[in-house]
């Protein structure tokens, strides 16, 4: 890869767990990747719900992942009490969430081939007619319900394995606020509205302003909508992927 960040700091606002394989995209491209996750990931405030879902897998015809993180956590917890069904099949809203599945033993994921949201995967052919069928969603706690009401509408009976819930890091934000006085961030990847939000919570005032004056990369148009609301001044959609993300920088510091 060619170095299109040379020497650019760029913060990375993603789940810890979640960070590495862009910061190496980053580094690849002559950038400094900066770890400042603003979203924690836990286990769900009641362990018990998700596990009676697990328990009766059987039930459902299809099981929904929203994230990687659905996948990786879902997977897991089921795994830990039980096999998969052979007959469930399983969804992913977007290519990175089956390659999460895939890399699970799953040989077959329904997944739209573009864009990564609900709206693409509901208009997939296998979810076009399911009057009659049983869906399970594998999410966080809270969200979006566009896609269990979506489904709704179509006749299928949907529930939700909320496998995991996300939290506002306890972070000491006095040392990255150092470095972007510095002059050492040059940009910022977030990757959910709720990220966007705690990080603004995290940086305080001060820190506030120096996000809303730099430039800020965005997988999705609906989180760079979040950030317009938010006053950040200069927010790129470069499209879901770190791949397509560390692209879209490159291409946006070769303009600038």
């Amino acid at each position: 890869m060619s170095a299109g960040l040379s020497g650019r700091g760029i913060v990375i606002t993603r789940p810890r767990e979640h960070a590495d394989a862009l910061a190496e995209r980053i580094r690849a491209a002559g950038g400094e990747p900066i770890l400042f996750p603003t979203i924690e990931i836990l286990p769900p405030e009641d362990g018990s719900a998700v596990s009676g879902i697990i328990a009766r897998l059987e039930d459902f015809d299809l099981a929904i992942f929203v994230s990687p993180t659905a996948a990786i956590r879902g997977h897991a917890l089921v795994g830990a009490s039980r096999p998969w069904p052979r007959r469930l099949r399983v969804a992913a809203v977007g290519a990175g969430t089956a390659e999460a599945l895939l890399e699970r033993g799953f040989q077959s994921v329904i997944f739209p081939p573009g864009e990564a949201d609900s709206e693409a995967l509901a208009a997939v052919d296998e979810l076009r007619e399911l009057h009659g069928r049983s869906i399970v969603i594998f999410r966080g706690q809270g969200g979006r319900e566009w896609l269990a009401r979506e489904l709704g509408t179509r006749g299928a009976h949907v529930e939700y394995a909320e496998c995991y819930r996300r939290a506002r890091p306890q972070a000491d934000a006095r040392g990255l606020l150092a470095r972007w006085q510095s002059g050492a961030v040059e940009g910022v990847s977030i990757t959910s509205s709720e990220g966007l939000a705690n990080f603004l919570a995290m940086l305080g005032p001060t820190g506030g302003r120096y996000l809303r004056a730099t430039p800020v990369f965005v997988p999705h148009p609906r989180i760079a909508r979040a950030a317009r609301e938010l006053d950040v001044r200069e927010v790129v959609v470069t499209g879901r992927g770190d791949e397509r993300t560390v692209a879209g920088m490159a291409a946006f510091f070769a303009r600038v």
